[in-house]
């Protein structure tokens, strides 16, 4: 187990992850994990942990996953199971060197995924909710459509050096990322069977005019999980609902935690 400083980097396997931790470390305090979207990072998250951390007083700790901000590149083409390896293999060994003790799990698109697969594949008795904005079950083809559209005005435009601020590889990045979700076979992918075995309560938040998903995200998770799914619709919000209605985001995602680690506090405390 490491002691965290408020940013630095954790070996994990072969790859350097960069991070950030906020407020109290694990063992002093719920620990809040935060995951990034596909084209994410620790940095890109602004200082949406920040206000997070005020709103709950639990720690938060954000990481770039290998490929992402400051942390080490990965090999490309990423294999199309890249979420499954993220989930499995890389997230337990990085919970276990924070020293999490019990806390959620936030993660947005992409890392939303990941932590669907993680909460469905692994038997975590410290996990105590699950936190979804704009996740991916299955592949849509407005997913496949947008994506593929990114990938030209990436090529075409400023957008690899806007990029660039928050990736010290962004091609890395960038390719990692479009090329796995591009890939044909990549077509059949679906996480929804993970979805059955979540043992904790989510909270799902969805923009209504997301250009990477629709709401048949949402029904997949309220059809396949036996467990509480709270759902939040986010008017005039795209696939950022953090970032495009920070307000209304940070409100669902506080009072749901609050709301789960004050009670396992209690029963903590009473026990």
């Amino acid at each position: 187990m490491t002691t965290l400083s408020p940013a630095g980097f954790l070996r994990i396997g072969e790859a350097d992850l960069e991070y950030r931790m906020l407020g109290p470390e694990p063992e002093e305090a719920p620990t809040i994990v935060m995951l990034h979207e596909g084209l994410g990072s620790a940095a890109l998250w602004g200082d949406f942990p920040d206000k997070l951390q005020a709103a709950t007083g639990a720690g938060v700790f954000a990481y770039s996953r290998a490929g992402y901000g400051a942390s080490s590149p990965v090999r490309l083409p990423r294999p199309l199971d890249y979420m499954h390896r993220e989930a499995l293999d890389v997230l337990p060994k990085l919970l276990a060197e924070i020293g999490f003790r019990r806390g959620l799990l936030l993660g947005h698109s992409d890392g939303a995924s990941i932590a669907s697969i993680y909460a469905g594949g692994v038997a975590d008795h410290r996990l105590e909710g699950l936190v979804l904005i704009a996740p991916h079950f299955v592949v849509e083809d407005v997913s496949v459509a947008s994506i593929a559209e990114i990938r030209t005005t990436y090529e075409t435009t400023d957008l690899r050096e806007k990029l660039a601020r928050w990736h010290k590889d962004v091609d890395n990045a960038f390719y990692g990322w479009n090329g796995a979700w591009l890939d044909q076979r990549f077509r059949s992918w679906d996480i929804s069977d993970s979805l059955a075995y979540i043992r904790v309560p989510v909270a799902l938040i969805q923009g209504e005019v997301d250009q990477y998903g629709t709401i048949r995200q949402v029904e997949i998770a309220r059809e396949e999980c036996y467990c509480p799914v709270e759902v939040t619709l986010i008017k005039g919000a795209g696939h950022s609902p953090h970032r495009e209605a920070a307000g209304q985001t940070l409100d669902a995602i506080s009072e749901f935690a609050t709301a789960l680690l004050e009670a396992e506090g209690a029963q903590g405390r009473a026990a």
